[in-house]
């Protein structure tokens, strides 16, 4: 399974006062660089999937470390790597990196659901492989 790369600028919506990344904000980055990883790497823009494929990825499962602060106007590095693929479930790692120093770490569950039931249902093949390659 490949790492998935993005890069990522701190914002200034994304600090608090003290100029640091409020941590809630890092679920956003965290979010976009999953759907990123959907559209670049596995071939499924996530407007096709929540759309014409009725289907969702939510998160069953979240564990997340902070290293050190972010700042405004940081250029942060994200990679994802797929670590477990179930029939219909994955297990994702992230780190993000300001030049060589961890920013935070992550472990994730994404679960493929049916939109209409809110109930798994197997990766579709496209999708699998591109998971397992």
């Amino acid at each position: 399974m490949s790492i998935f790369k993005m890069r990522q600028k701190v914002l200034f919506q994304h600090c608090d006062p003290a100029g640091i990344v409020f941590y809630p904000r890092y679920f956003e980055m965290i979010n976009a660089v999953v759907e990123e990883w959907f559209s670049a790497a596995l071939g499924v823009p996530f407007e096709v999937l929540h759309g014409e494929m009725n289907a969702g990825v939510p998160t069953a499962h979240i564990d997340i470390s902070f290293h050190a602060p972010s700042r405004h106007g940081d250029m942060l590095d994200f990679e994802l790597e797929p670590v477990r693929v179930g029939s219909a479930s994955v297990d994702i790692t992230i780190q993000a990196y300001c030049h060589a120093e961890r920013r935070l770490s992550m472990k994730s569950t994404l679960v493929y659901i049916d939109k209409s039931t809110v109930k798994p249902k197997p990766w579709p093949t496209e999708i699998r492989d591109g998971l397992t390659n």
